[in-house]
């Protein structure tokens, strides 16, 4: 008895721990917002180069994409800096440079590969590279972030196994793929945000 009380209690103190180390500076509208931003870019791709395959296409791709990566973490970083306005505590601040350290890598190495990627013209591995790094990044923030996202970091994490290395590789650049990952993936991590601020 004395056994179950002690467990319980470790459990109740690590549920405790995890909820003050969360950084909830994530903004839940921003990342629906992201998300709709990439089912719409999707849509603009399906309009001008829905499976790129010359060159002309593949750097229209390349900027389809990359415009709304930039207008996404405009979109949730501008959130974040708003939240950061507000909530200017040391353990806010602290609570942010964790949560900042844990994606950075995941971000710059994402960056760097896309380079590499695409001056060897492997266009056709950018989404999957893209979703892995994306997964590891969540993977790393687990802490800062709702622990209910773990299922969405799996999504990425098989999504980049899927156009990597199995034959939906060479599906990879479908005007579908990216809203399928970045678009359905970052609702679903605004709307398991916006849950986890209500409990």
């Amino acid at each position: 008895m004395e056994l179950q009380r002690a467990l319980s209690d470790l459990a109740e103190v690590r549920e405790r721990l995890a909820h003050i180390q969360r950084f909830e500076g994530y903004s839940a509208p921003a990342a629906a917002a992201s998300g709709a931003l990439a089912i719409a870019a999707g849509f603009v791709q399906m309009a001008l180069a829905p499976n790129p395959a010359s060159e002309r296409e593949l750097r229209l791709y390349l900027s389809i994409w990359l415009a709304c990566l930039v207008a996404a973490l405009l979109l949730n970083y501008g959130a974040v800096g708003f939240w950061l306005l507000k909530h200017r505590g040391p353990g806010e601040q602290s609570r942010f440079r964790t949560a900042a350290l844990s994606i950075a890598p995941s971000v710059a190495l994402g960056g760097i590969l896309t380079v590499a990627l695409v001056d060897h013209s492997a266009y056709a591995m950018l989404p999957g590279a893209w979703f892995a790094f994306y997964a590891i990044g969540l993977f790393a923030s687990y802490g800062v972030i709702p622990s209910s996202a773990i299922g969405v970091t799996f999504g990425f994490s098989l999504l980049a196994v899927l156009f990597l290395v199995t034959p939906l590789e060479r599906y990879a650049l479908n005007w579908w793929v990216m809203p399928l990952g970045f678009g359905f993936g970052q609702i679903a991590i605004g709307l398991l945000l916006w849950r986890s601020r209500q409990a």
